[in-house]
Order: C-alpha cells, then sequence, then structure tokens
C-alpha cells in the first residue's frame, strides 16, 4: 500500500476515491482495492493510529476529548437537556470511531433493518444485509446461522468479569428480564454480557482488521491528515457528475480526480459537512452562504438521530473497578496485569452487562438498552470516583426526536453546528421517565438491592414523574451514536437511494452511518461496518 502524509503530485487520478478512513470507509478500502485493476485513494483528515492507547480496550480514556484522535465536535445549546451543550467525540485517525469507542458489537433487531426496506429501500431487510454482517465476523463462538468466522472483524467475548456484574444480571432475570447469551442472534431480548471487536486483549478497528491486510497492494493509497474541503463537478453534462476532490493538506490546498466513483465514508457527521460545502444541500443554507447549487437536496444535515443515555450510578458495599483504579500503585498492578496476561481492567469494553428490555409489556419488540459498567466517573477522561459505585445507563432505542446539523461558513476547518434537538418529542418524554423506573427496579431486586448503600446519580430526591423527567434532562449524555442525516430513500428528505447514490448526482455515494433512514436499536458500530461491506458489493457490481 502507497501510504503517505502528503499527496504525491504525480498521481491525480484514481478508479475510486473514499473519503473517511473509519468503520466504513476501511471496508471500502479493502475490497474496491481487492481487484488490482480498480486503483483507490483514501483520504483521511487525522493521523495514522499510532497512539498506544488506541489498541487498549480501555484506552477510549485517553483518546476521547483528545484532539490528536478525536474531532471533538460539541452540540449547540439544547433546550431538551437542560440547556447543555455536549461533547461529541468522533474519531480522527485511521479506523475512525472503531478507533475509540467502547468495542461493543451490536447489530440491532432484526425488524430495523425489515423497517428499512418496508421504507422503500430495496435489498436492506435482515435477510438481506446478515450475509454483509456474517462476511465481516470472525467470531470467538463459531460460525452459526447468525454469525461467520474467517472474516475480518474479530468479535469476541469480554475477558474480565466482576462479582457486581453478575449481580447485575441476577437483579434483572429476577424482574423479569431473561438471561440471553447472544443478542446478536435469534433474538435480541434479555440480559447479558457483552460482544466486543477486540482480540487477545486488543482493540480491532477496521484500521486494524480492513485496512492493514491490503497495505501490500500497490493500487491502494492512503493520504492522511488530508482534510476534504469539497467535491469537484462536471456540470457540463445533463446530471451534474463528482469528479474530484479537493483536500487540504499541511496547509497545501491539493486535488485529486475520480475515474469512476466517490464515496464519502466520512461519518453522520462529515459527509453532510461535505455535502453543503460542495454545493449539495438545500437552496436556503447554500443561499445564506453564498455557496453555488449544485444539487438542492434539503435533507442533508436534516434526520439526525442519537442514543441519549441517562445515567444512574449506585454506591456499593461491594468492591468495584473503582477500588482497583483509585491508587497509583492499584493501578500499576493493573497495567502490570495486562502487559503479562493481556487480562483485567484495561481489556474493559465500555460496558460489561447489556439489557434490552420494554417499558410496556405490550410492546412488540424491546425499546430500551441498558449498559452495565462495574466502576463510576463524571465523564470518560475522569478519574474514578473515590468510593465502590457501578455505573448503569439507559436509552430509548428508536427515539421519535430528530435534530439538524448544518455548515456556519464555507471555511471546511470549521465545526458545523449540531442541533440534536433531544427529548423534542412527547413520546420521547414517557419512555425517558420509564426507562429510569425500570432502572430502579433492577436496584431495588434481592439479588443487588442488599448491595447498594445510595443512588449516587440522580439521587432519590428525584420521585414523581416530573422530577424524573428533570432528573433525564441534567443527568443524560450522547452515547456516541450519531445517525440518517444523508438518509437513504426516495422521500423528499432523503439523500441517496437504495444503491447509496445521491440523489440527482452521478459517481457519487455516501457510505456510513449517515445513510440509515432510522437509527438501528442498539450500539451503531457493526451497522456501520455492514454498510461499508455491502457498499463494495453494489460499487463492484455497477461498475462491472
Amino acid at each position: 500500500m502507497a501510504s503517505s502524509d502528503s499527496s504525491d503530485s504525480s498521481i491525480q487520478e484514481y478508479d475510486y476515491i473514499v473519503v473517511g478512513a473509519g468503520s466504513a470507509g476501511c471496508v471500502l478500502a479493502n475490497r474496491l482495492s481487492a481487484d488490482p485493476a480498480n486503483k483507490v485513494l483514501l483520504l483521511e483528515a487525522g493521523a495514522k493510529d499510532w497512539n498506544p492507547w488506541i489498541h487498549v480496550p480501555v484506552g477510549y480514556f485517553k483518546t476521547m476529548h483528545n484532539p490528536a484522535t478525536d474531532w471533538c465536535y460539541m452540540t449547540e445549546s439544547d433546550k431538551g437537556i437542560d440547556g447543555r451543550k455536549l461533547q461529541w467525540p468522533r474519531g480522527k485517525v485511521l479506523g475512525g470511531s472503531s478507533s475509540l469507542n467502547g468495542l461493543l458489537y451490536v447489530r440491532g433487531q432484526k425488524e430495523d433493518y425489515d423497517r428499512w426496506e418496508a421504507l422503500g429501500n430495496k435489498g436492506w431487510s435482515f435477510k438481506d444485509v446478515l450475509p454483509y454482517f456474517k462476511k465481516s465476523e470472525d467470531q470467538e463462538r463459531g460460525a452459526d446461522e447468525y454469525h461467520g468466522v474467517g472474516g475480518l472483524l474479530k468479535v469476541s467475548d469480554l475477558r474480565l468479569r466482576r462479582p457486581i456484574a453478575d449481580m447485575f444480571i441476577k437483579a434483572a432475570e429476577q424482574i423479569g428480564i431473561p438471561f440471553n447469551k447472544d443478542y446478536n442472534g435469534a433474538d435480541q431480548e434479555g440480559v447479558g454480557y457483552f460482544q466486543q471487536t477486540a482480540h487477545k486483549g486488543f482493540r480491532w478497528s477496521t484500521a486494524k482488521g480492513f485496512l492493514r491486510p491490503a497495505r501490500s497492494r500497490s493500487n491502494l493509497t492512503v493520504i492522511t491528515h488530508a482534510h476534504t474541503s469539497k467535491i469537484l463537478f462536471d456540470e457540463t453534462l445533463e446530471k451534474p457528475r463528482a469528479i474530484g476532490i479537493e483536500f487540504l493538506c499541511k496547509g497545501s490546498l491539493q486535488t485529486v480526480k475520480a475515474n469512476k466513483e466517490i464515496i464519502l465514508s466520512a461519518g453522520a457527521i462529515g459527509s453532510p459537512q461535505i455535502l453543503q460545502l460542495s454545493g449539495v444541500a438545500s437552496k436556503d443554507l447554500l443561499g445564506k452562504l453564498n455557496i453555488r447549487v449544485i444539487k438542492e437536496l434539503p435533507g442533508v444535515g436534516q434526520n439526525l438521530q442519537d442514543h441519549l443515555q441517562i445515567r444512574l450510578v449506585f454506591k456499593t458495599k461491594q468492591n468495584t473497578l473503582n477500588d482497583e483504579l483509585n491508587s497509583y500503585f492499584k493501578q500499576f498492578k493493573v497495567g502490570l496485569q495486562y502487559f503479562l496476561k493481556r487480562t483485567g481492567a484495561l481489556t474493559l469494553a465500555a460496558s460489561q452487562i447489556v439489557i434490552f428490555t420494554k417499558t410496556k409489556a405490550e410492546l412488540e419488540r424491546p425499546d430500551i438498552q441498558f449498559h452495565f459498567q462495574p466502576l463510576s466517573a463524571d465523564k470518560p477522561g475522569d478519574g474514578v470516583h473515590p468510593f465502590s459505585a457501578f455505573t448503569t445507563s439507559v436509552c430509548q432505542l428508536r427515539p421519535h426526536s430528530s435534530g439538524h446539523l448544518e455548515i456556519k461558513s464555507t471555511d471546511p476547518l470549521q465545526h458545523p453546528a449540531i442541533h440534536p434537538n433531544y427529548l423534542s418529542d412527547e413520546r420521547d418524554l414517557e419512555v425517558a421517565v420509564e426507562s429510569i423506573k425500570v432502572a430502579r427496579r433492577i436496584a431495588e431486586a434481592p439479588a443487588l438491592a442488599a448491595e447498594i448503600l445510595d443512588e449516587y446519580v440522580p439521587g432519590r430526591e428525584y420521585q414523581t414523574d416530573e422530577e424524573l423527567l428533570l432528573a433525564a434532562r441534567k443527568f443524560s449524555q450522547t452515547i456516541y451514536h450519531p445517525t440518517s442525516t444523508c438518509k437513504m430513500g426516495n422521500d423528499d428528505m432523503a439523500v441517496v437511494d437504495d444503491r447509496l447514490r445521491v440523489h440527482g448526482i452521478n459517481g457519487l455515494r455516501v457510505a456510513d452511518a449517515s445513510i440509515m433512514p432510522e437509527i438501528t436499536s442498539g450500539n451503531t458500530n457493526a451497522p456501520a461496518i455492514m454498510i461499508g461491506e455491502k457498499a463494495s458489493d453494489m460499487i463492484l457490481k455497477d461498475n462491472a
């Protein structure tokens, strides 16, 4: 693989240009370059994944909010969460957010994808996307109807067990939530241990799984520190055609050309931002910034969806990871255990235990998800609390609230304005309140109640429905799942069709979490990788 930190001016034309070396982009780079006849360029605004903390599972405590690896986005003030602004970490490095995330492997519910197809997106039902999930996967548990082995994405069980986690599982069972050893199998509902994208104690990002095996290919070029400023179009044709990319690299403005296609895989923030900068958006936004309209697509940047998690922290009698990490000597022991055995606290994914359950018994499928951690902190990157405690957060899987994002200027280096619009739909308010009640029912179950000393966050002073809603507004955080800003479909707000081609433009696709017509029921990294797999297949077939 040709790789550089600046562009080679002698190589300016490629068959395919992929913008963004993230969860989907690395998959695309691998699959498109597998045929030596295809000349492929992968542009990444961030650096190489050299930072050692990227490869340690718990390293997200060091890489999130770090401008060397994180875009460090910040939302606008949001009245739905008490006027707060939230930090929105997104990966700015090879591997994208798969190099920063909590490693949790969750596909979502089969009904999510059947719903996508019902909305008019042919070929996106669960039976259609399952083969792509299986194609990627190298499942530690082995192959079966729902899982694959031999793929480039390592999926494994957690290497960390703690008594408080088993107590949490038992408590969930005691309130009627069944144990589920495989939430990515026949049925999602239940409680169990998370599966993670890790291998032998190391993170398995898409840069490691998909990009690294392609390094020997002379037909693949990767340019890091390449910040895309806009897409170039041939407007002499009846339908505009994307023909190149303009990007900034170490202060120099450079241009590359695409003979076949350009694929935006810059994520749910980056992809719509690039389209808007390039003149593909609503006329009102483009006119306000004096950007020439290439194609009016008012849905670019709209339909923004995210999972908002409500955090609860409980002080415990039982020791938790707080006790293992609250002194330099104990941290040294944890580090030594990881160095010698690749086990212990440093192998921790973002959470240990997952629950998918319902706020109402009459619902057809789970509408909330719990993440359980045997530790507590005010936020990732902060030190753990100086007392024994665990954290359980709960999010609504399919929120009705949606927001938008839009560029503030023509400067590609300026972050767009992000308006999540959390808890703006009345239906989401009831789910928020009921989800806290479910969390408390688990904490009050016999298996756990005797170990709990106090509810530290939000606190027992929040009791009525009105007070619980206030707690949801005050103590909630993003769970880092922005999606749907370039949604797939055929309605007036759709940006791409069911083959991920941008409406009204030739030679341009989007392939990342932004194309989801609706957010999936769970963590979004696995679906983003699947989107990269399916997009690669469609691109190769359409250009055969």
